[in-house]
């Protein structure tokens, strides 16, 4: 069974950077979609930016141009380089995993079918 361990969060103030890491094990899917999602206090789980096999991307609009997702195939590792963090970004984020079936689905966490356990983000003002 896949299984996906995020890391990297903390408490940053307005400004800064952080790189969560999210390791993934046993991913035999060939046609991958992986995708990170954050969830806010109170708020429904949004995604944030995505990555699939062919090494294409896309991002949320609120974060385009501040985070970069990223992978290490050697490393079995999806990244999310985050920076100019702002206190809206703070949340749990979360990595996620499913095949690559043609449709990005960034708005669309029902169809992820792996999930790791969540990492902690929180920007001060």
């Amino acid at each position: 069974q896949v299984e996906l361990v995020e890391s990297g969060g903390g408490s940053v103030q307005s400004g800064g950077s952080l790189r969560l890491s999210c390791v993934a094990s046993r991913y035999t899917a060939s046609s991958y979609c992986m995708s990170w999602f954050r969830q806010a206090s109170g708020k429904e789980r949004e995604g944030v930016a995505a990555l699939i096999s062919d090494g294409n991307t896309l991002y949320a609009d609120s974060v385009k141009g501040r985070f970069t997702i990223s992978r290490d195939n050697a490393k079995n590792t999806l990244y999310l380089q985050m920076n100019s963090l702002k206190p809206e970004d703070t949340a749990m984020y979360y990595c996620a995993a499913r095949r690559w079936d043609g449709h990005w689905h960034l708005s669309r966490p029902n169809e992820y079918n792996t999930w790791g356990q969540g990492t902690q983000v929180t920007v001060s003002s």
